[in-house]
């Protein structure tokens, strides 16, 4: 099971959006998204934001959007 679920992520990345607007973050799909893209980016040598200790790329990516130390970006 992932820890942090979800709806976690979710309601973490839409925290910063004020009431009447448009969430960042709609759906699953757009966590998935930006976490794998974020794990990507960690595969081809990018800093992490977070202590890794060995942790893969997808979780370490999850830890970072959790903790905030990343942003999803709308287009």
């Amino acid at each position: 099971m992932l820890h942090p679920s979800y709806a976690d992520l979710m309601n973490t990345v839409n925290s910063q959006v004020e009431e009447g607007e448009t969430p960042i973050v709609n759906s699953r799909y757009s966590i998935v998204m930006a976490t794998a893209k974020r794990a990507r980016q960690l595969i081809d040598g990018d800093e992490s934001f977070v202590k890794t200790d060995g942790k893969k790329p997808l979780s370490t990516a999850v830890e970072e959007l959790d903790k905030g130390t990343i942003q999803i970006l709308n287009d």
